[in-house]
């Protein structure tokens, strides 16, 4: 390997932990037995690439270098200090082993994924911090952005994060996909968990770019793993069909300067036709469950839109219906914030801003830059222009997506601001 300029390596390690975070931590947890002790490794192997990289040049392939050097790390670790690992908590292992060769095969590491987020989801967590020790661990995401997909402070989050790993230590949770009852038990959380990671690649909560591709993908390839884990589940055919029917309109969601295109104004012909109909296929099976789960019923608000030769063709009175169902099982401040939506496209604007102004009292909704974006649009709407300026504005200082600051920005100096 050539030797390679400064910024070369910096962009390549910035890429490989974009990209390579997960499969190398996954890989590394089953040598440490360890969440904390991996996690060091893997910080280890990275800093080590930035070292050597510029004069022994970047490899062809370097998730399986980082992996290997983490492991390598992790098993030195252990080696070297004998008397803390007796001291430190152990994940257990299914096959009574506790480490591996370092160098082994790492064809296994996407099935380390799946084992490290029913490691993460076990029901000895909360929820919360179930989702949120995957959203860090699984996909490398800052502790910032993962109080920003949970609408909480960031001290608050570091602190969840912080009990989440200590219970796992402490509780001996044993890192592997559970069988049987156990496994049915477990997948409801398993199936928010791959939700929050697509939907966080979706649209990023901060960051310059709208979307964070990488992340989007990786839950688009959970879903589908979970799918081939558990073909029968209902669920898991409503989740992967949620995330073709979303996922379809990727390509015309940007505008070719970057910037943010609304569901109402894409062009419909680049939505990808060959995913919306294996998820609606996914959906037709998924409701075939009664009552039907909340995946399957987002998935069906999502296949409203993609049926639609238009925007002006939308049911929005299906849509306010399925809004209405999910909300009976699944009442969370943001299924209320987009049923208010629906509510002003199907009854009338007015009533729709009446809904949204009474969610102003949902403390979790207090500094989600949707809620104040969506009273903007409606009272733009309306022609009430100050008050829908004073909106955007408050929007503006909420969002920390910069392609949706700039969308904003345009809104609020628009003739409709």
């Amino acid at each position: 390997m050539a030797p390679a300029a400064g910024s070369e390596v910096a962009a390549a390690v910035a890429e490989a932990h974009r990209l390579e975070w997960a499969f190398v931590l996954a890989a590394t947890v089953r040598v440490a037995g360890d969440i904390d002790a991996a996690e060091e490794a893997v910080q280890d192997a990275y800093a080590g690439a930035l070292a050597t990289w510029g004069t022994r040049g970047i490899p062809a392939n370097p998730g399986a270098w980082l992996t290997v050097a983490a492991r390598r790390r992790a098993l030195d670790m252990l080696r070297r200090a004998a008397t803390a690992r007796r001291a430190l908590p152990k994940l257990l292992d299914p096959d009574g082993n506790h480490y591996e060769d370092p160098g082994a095969d790492t064809a296994e590491i996407p099935d380390d994924r799946l084992r490290l987020i029913f490691t993460c989801c076990h029901p000895a967590l909360a929820q919360d911090a179930q989702v949120a020790l995957t959203l860090r661990l699984l996909c490398g995401l800052s502790t910032a952005d993962i109080a920003r997909a949970f609408l909480v402070t960031e001290a608050t989050m570091a602190a969840r994060i912080t009990r989440a790993k200590k219970k796992i230590a402490a509780a001996h949770i044993p890192y592997r996909v559970p069988e049987g009852e156990e496994l049915r038990e477990r997948v409801d959380c398993v199936l928010s968990v791959v939700f929050l990671v697509f939907t966080t690649g979706h649209t990023a909560p901060s960051g310059a770019e709208l979307m964070r591709r990488d992340l989007a993908e990786r839950g688009h390839e959970l879903a589908r793993m979970l799918r081939v884990l558990l073909p029968g589940n209902r669920d898991v055919a409503g989740l992967l069909a949620l995330v073709l029917l979303t996922d379809a309109r990727k390509d015309a969601r940007l505008d070719g300067h970057g910037g943010l295109v609304l569901l109402e104004d894409q062009d419909r012909s680049q939505w990808d036709r060959p995913a919306i109909a294996e998820g609606v296929a996914l959906l037709r099976e998924a409701l075939g469950r009664r009552p039907p789960g909340r995946f399957a019923l987002m998935a069906a608000i999502a296949a409203v839109h993609d049926e639609s030769a238009s925007w002006s063709d939308t049911d929005w009175q299906e849509i306010l219906g399925l809004y209405e169902l999910l909300a009976e099982t699944w009442s969370s401040p943001v299924v209320k914030l987009n049923r208010a939506i629906a509510v002003g496209f199907a009854v009338g604007y007015e009533e729709g801003l009446a809904e949204l102004d009474a969610l102003g009292a949902e403390p979790q909704l207090a500094r989600y830059p949707y809620l104040a974006a969506a009273r903007a649009d409606f009272l733009a709407r309306m022609g009430r222009h100050d008050d829908a300026r004073l909106a955007f504005e408050e929007a503006l200082i909420l969002t920390g997506n910069d392609a949706e600051r700039r969308y904003l920005l345009a809104r609020l100096n628009g003739p409709t601001g």
